[in-house]
């Protein structure tokens, strides 16, 4: 790597950023909030009414972390599961878990012979060590967004400090590498905590899941399998989701990504839907 292309440092990004919104907690997470109060409450008032009380205060927290185990669910706050109405005639193509120098590659040539445009959500240690790859994405006119900094499989157990300088690192990195903050963030395997949506408020990010995914990291390489469940009922305004990092791979050992995209982009272009980049679309 040259002197004018350093590769960037992984390190926690300044907590708040000029693009930090309020954040206003959702119903579980106020009625949560209540139990605990009321809890607190009666049992100052009632000693005897403690198992009632730790009984209601176990029971909101099952439902938080259903909630958090759902990466569709709006239950914790805001979650962008489709394009807005705004969008219309227009589906979202996404990509998870790179750059991966064997795969980003060649999803960048599929992509580049329809003329779509997609979003890939990136792990920021990961651009780290392929910077020009990231660039590159760019440079063809995708968009890159945040995907953590290490994508680790607990993410959905830390509290919100490690959050914050999990996410805020990937910020950095992914900012430095492309001249632009990314706007959204996607948990890894789309599993999070009633922590998150504050964090999210303060670095001025928006949390992404999708409308439909193929489950081509765990598909037993069964292509025709993870193009059914992308393609069955395909309508505008869906997000799709598919992964050039961590693929899965086809009974000739394949990525499934790269078995399965062509598939998914004649379908979109018979549809007579167009690609849009999430950003473009809110």
């Amino acid at each position: 790597m040259s002197r004018m292309t350093p590769t960037p440092r992984l390190q926690a990004a300044p907590a708040a950023i000029h693009d930090a919104r309020r954040w206003r907690p959702g119903a579980l997470v106020s009625s949560t909030l209540a139990v605990h109060a009321g809890a607190a409450a009666a049992i100052v008032a009632q000693p005897a009414s403690l198992p009632w009380a730790a009984g209601g205060v176990i029971a909101s927290h099952l439902l938080l972390t259903a909630a958090g185990l759902w990466p569709r669910s709006t239950w914790l706050g805001p979650n962008l599961r489709r394009l807005p109405p705004s969008a219309q005639g227009c589906v979202a193509l996404s990509f998870d878990d790179g750059p991966n120098p064997e795969v980003t590659p060649r999803v960048l040539d599929l992509l580049d012979q329809h003329g779509v445009q997609a979003t890939f959500f990136c792990i920021g240690a990961r651009a780290a060590r392929h910077p020009a790859l990231v660039r590159e994405i760019v440079q063809r006119g995708h968009a890159v967004e945040n995907h953590s900094l290490d994508h680790r499989h607990h993410f959905s157990l830390f509290g919100p400090a490690r959050q914050m300088r999990d996410i805020a690192a990937a910020q950095q990195v992914l900012k430095e590498l492309t001249g632009t903050a990314p706007r959204f963030f996607r948990a890894p395997a789309g599993l999070r905590n009633p922590f998150l949506e504050p964090v999210l408020c303060r670095l001025g990010l928006h949390l992404a899941s999708w409308t439909r995914r193929g489950f081509d990291t765990a598909a037993a390489g069964d292509a025709d399998h993870v193009a059914r469940r992308l393609l069955t009922g395909l309508a505008e305004r869906d997000i799709l989701l598919l992964h050039d990092g961590n693929p899965g791979h086809d009974r000739a050992g394949r990525p499934l990504v790269l078995a399965v995209l062509p598939r998914v982009l004649r379908a979109i272009d018979s549809a007579g839907l167009r690609c849009i980049t999430l950003r473009d679309a809110t």
